[in-house]
């Protein structure tokens, strides 16, 4: 416990890294993941706007690197983020990596939810002269958005579970806290206090995500 006491100012700076990465990734891989699931769906056979060629694009895109493993997709993004924030370690680098990893996974998720809208609600859209555009943001996306908001909740806390791997490259973070100070010091109270941490902030997410979906979903 007095190892803990001596290392309080590195925890909560160590907390704080924790938000800033999550933080940071959710709005790249939200804004990139979301173009990716609206691409998706609205390209599909189908789609409100098909086009089989761009639809193929995207499919291949996700296809290919949703499943590379992040601990892998880390280290070979490295050149990207170099070009693109002109570093390729610390907090930021490490967030980006994220943002980017997981911005696949939600572009599939954003598409599976957007899907799941009853063709019927599309088909009177549609019918009382909708066009593709306002069929997609005034029918489609307001019919899915609870959720929506759950599938954005579940990214969010595989986001902070990202962030422990970030020490990777460099990276701050609790999990980068408890691997330096606590696992590979043997010091378990000094690891169990990152864990607990990272523990209360995914709750306090899916708290929150699940109360603002239900409030949507009951509108």
């Amino acid at each position: 416990m007095e190892r803990l006491n001596e290392l309080w100012p590195e925890f909560w700076t160590a907390a704080v890294e924790t938000l800033y990465m999550t933080t940071y990734a959710l709005v790249l891989a939200g804004i990139l993941g979301t173009v990716i699931g609206i691409g998706l769906y609205v390209t599909r056979p189908g789609g409100v706007m098909a086009n089989r060629v761009i639809n193929g694009i995207l499919e291949l895109l996700v296809n290919f690197f949703r499943p590379i493993p992040f601990v892998i997709f880390i280290a070979v993004l490295q050149p990207v983020t170099r070009a693109v924030i002109g570093i390729g370690i610390g907090t930021t680098a490490g967030a980006f990596a994220i943002g980017v990893a997981a911005a696949f996974a939600i572009g599939r998720i954003v598409e599976q939810h957007l899907v799941s809208v009853p063709p019927g609600v599309i088909e009177a859209a549609r019918a009382m002269g909708a066009g593709p555009w306002r069929i997609l943001f005034t029918v489609v996306i307001p019919e899915s958005l609870g959720p929506l908001i759950l599938g954005y909740t579940f990214i969010i806390v595989a986001l902070i579970d990202m962030t422990a791997m970030a020490g990777m490259v460099g990276g701050g973070g609790l999990g980068a806290f408890a691997q330096i100070y606590g696992f590979r010091r043997f010091e378990p109270i000094v690891m169990w206090a990152a864990i607990i941490l990272i523990v209360v902030f995914v709750h306090l997410v899916q708290l929150l995500g699940t109360k603002l979906a239900r409030v949507v979903m009951r509108r």
